[in-house]
């Protein structure tokens, strides 16, 4: 079957951006921040890759290295895009309790990495029980608030702030700052 030629088709100019992770949270947050730092339109892509780490990662380090293997394997699944993007949230614990926040990792074409972290957040202690009891905070949030996939919504920082900040808002932060070097490229 012959099929019509387009006609003025011109070759797209907006830069590839791969998230590691098919979340809509994270590819949406991602796009929210590159739009934002950049100006312009971004082609935004989400591809299932693996963290590397536990399934519900403790620590900066285990959660960093978590966030980095996502970009990483984001580069290695689409390596024909111009930056990709792991995002890996994680859990500590300090003499006040339980605390949640996110690492941002960020690769380019040209091998300039950035990164950033988002604010941190106590947990109620029901959660953090379950959470050592072995669950990840996502099921424990949805078991214990009665929710469904939050992790894909407004996730624990939603629940707890009662909206006023969601998942989306959150990461995009920490995104736009893991931006600083390739925004100043003169000084990093």
């Amino acid at each position: 079957m012959n099929y019509p030629k387009r006609q003025n088709f011109q070759p797209t100019e907006k830069p590839l951006v791969i998230v590691g992770s098919k979340n809509p949270v994270k590819i949406y947050s991602t796009e929210d921040a590159f739009t934002l730092a950049f100006n312009q339109g971004f082609h935004i892509n989400g591809v299932n890759t693996y963290s590397q780490v536990s399934d519900q990662p403790m620590g900066d380090a285990e959660t960093l290295l978590g966030a980095k293997n996502r970009a990483l394997g984001a580069s290695k699944i689409f390596p024909e895009g111009d930056y990709w993007v792991g995002i890996e949230g994680g859990l500590d614990t300090d003499e006040q309790g339980m605390f949640a926040f996110a690492w941002i990792y960020i690769l380019d074409k040209a091998g300039k990495v950035g990164q950033a972290k988002t604010g941190t957040f106590y947990v109620p202690n029901a959660i953090a029980e379950l959470v050592k009891s072995g669950m990840e905070l996502g099921h424990a949030d949805d078991q214990f608030f009665q929710e469904e996939n939050s992790k894909q919504g407004g996730g624990s920082v939603g629940i707890l702030t009662k909206g006023k900040l969601d998942r989306r808002t959150y990461y995009s932060q920490a995104v736009l700052l893991a931006l600083i070097p390739f925004l100043n490229k003169n000084i990093f």
